[in-house]
């Protein structure tokens, strides 16, 4: 243990410029996507009022998160073409078409009028907006993750790490917005144009990204393996390693929209003060965004399945006690206490999955398998995760549902787990 925790260090100092630099241009794509999408989510209350007026307001929250859900769709289209083309042509030129149509949808949601103002064409206009951000998502998170891996494969969890890390720093930031926004603001001027700030501040600095990616090096590994038909050869010789990745990504996916979902949850069921529950996620966010390089390195040494296995094991015991205690204390406190083992038991699972997927495919099929495996798995078990959240509220009438939906992940993880050891046999 000593001696990882001495290379924690040695590895930060060791590092280049030019490695920083690649970490960055690959992770801020990741965290615009994220924050855009955490953002999204914590606002569901007050665009779902704005953009898809009901008969009440939960009908109302209803049809936004089925819309929401079904945005998602489009994610794994996105993975197939962009993946598929950054297979062929590079994974920093398509990086930088991914960021380009993100931000173009992310500045379609902050600009766009409300229902009230101009009726349908609202919620159309934010559908195509969300629509086009799903879309380029498809291929942000294999590309990036493919060029980490590709640069440093002696390091390759700790750098790619960053892709979980990043996650966890987007997930504060959307909560800490949201937090402020909510205490600085009166409820009618976040109405009217609090809410559009975040969105339109992520829409400015994506210009700042794209200048970044510009004069990001495709690896020398990809360089020496590009050729042939990505697509047609992962799906003739690799299915199994696509479904295995599908499975990894659930856990990570419903415990990360646990957290993101957790501030309207606790505000609704547990009639919590609205800047307090974003504060819960703000301490997820940080948690997952210290941890989780950490959690990397360690899988540099110890193998990528055992702290995932922990992390497996501790969300299937956990979970429950966890909203059965914000159901008895709602308190800030006890809010502190949930969000710090669900960021924690984020961090061990997905910190070192950017890594473990990575390596489930090889250098020719990376981008393709890593896009598709990660958007399959996201738009299955969280793009309706909101939806099957507070379906499951209104259902069982138990507001400690919820953590049902973290144990079947849990279970679907565990089983991920053992094809890579036992059916794909790796580690």
């Amino acid at each position: 243990m000593s001696n990882i925790l001495t290379a924690y260090p040695t590895a930060e100092s060791a590092a280049s410029k030019a490695s920083r630099r690649l970490i960055i241009a690959a992770s801020l794509g990741n965290v615009f996507e994220s924050f855009d999408l955490y953002i999204f989510g914590i606002m569901a209350s007050t665009i779902a009022k704005l953009y898809f007026p009901a008969a009440s307001d939960a009908a109302s929250l209803l049809i936004f998160l089925s819309t929401f859900g079904v945005t998602f769709f489009v994610r794994p289209l996105g993975a197939v073409y962009l993946g598929n083309l950054a297979d062929k042509i590079g994974r920093a030129r398509v990086m930088s078409l991914s960021l380009l149509l993100m931000t173009v949808g992310m500045l379609i949601v902050a600009v766009t009028p409300t229902f009230a103002t101009i009726g349908i064409a609202a919620p159309i206009a934010v559908v195509i907006g969300r629509v086009l951000q799903g879309f380029s998502a498809g291929g942000e998170f294999g590309s990036a993750t493919a060029l980490l891996a590709e640069h440093h494969p002696q390091r390759r969890g700790f750098i790619t790490s960053w892709q979980a890390a990043t996650q966890g720093f987007a997930l504060m930031s959307a909560a800490a917005t949201g937090a402020f926004l909510t205490a600085s603001l009166s409820a009618a001027q976040f109405d009217s144009w609090g809410w559009r700030l975040p969105f339109l501040f992520g829409a400015l600095l994506g210009p700042v990204g794209l200048y970044l990616r510009r004069h990001t090096e495709e690896s020398s590994e990809f360089n020496e393996h590009a050729n042939g038909e990505p697509i047609v050869e992962l799906f003739k010789s690799q299915k199994s390693r696509v479904m295995t990745g599908i499975g990894l990504i659930a856990l990570a996916t419903i415990m990360i929209w646990m957290s993101v979902f957790l501030p309207t949850y606790a505000i609704r069921q547990f009639h919590m003060n609205p800047t307090i529950a974003f504060f819960g996620a703000v301490v997820s966010g940080a948690t997952v965004f210290v941890l989780s390089p950490f959690v990397g390195l360690i899988s540099d040494y110890v193998g990528r399945i055992a702290p995932m296995l922990v992390g497996t094991i501790a969300a299937a015991l956990l979970a429950y006690p966890v909203f059965a205690m914000m159901k008895t204390s709602p308190t800030l406190g006890t809010l502190i206490i949930c969000s710090v083992i669900f960021g924690t038991i984020i961090a061990l699972y997905f910190g070192p999955i950017p890594a473990l997927m990575s390596e489930l495919f090889p250098v020719s099929t990376r981008t393709s398998g890593l896009s598709i495996s990660y958007n399959v798995g996201v738009t299955v078990f969280g793009g309706f995760a909101p939806l099957i959240l507070t379906t499951l509220n209104v259902v069982t009438a138990n507001p400690l549902a919820p953590s049902y939906y973290v144990i079947f992940g849990a279970a679907i993880g565990a089983l991920s787990l053992c094809s890579v050891r036992w059916h794909l046999k790796m580690y």
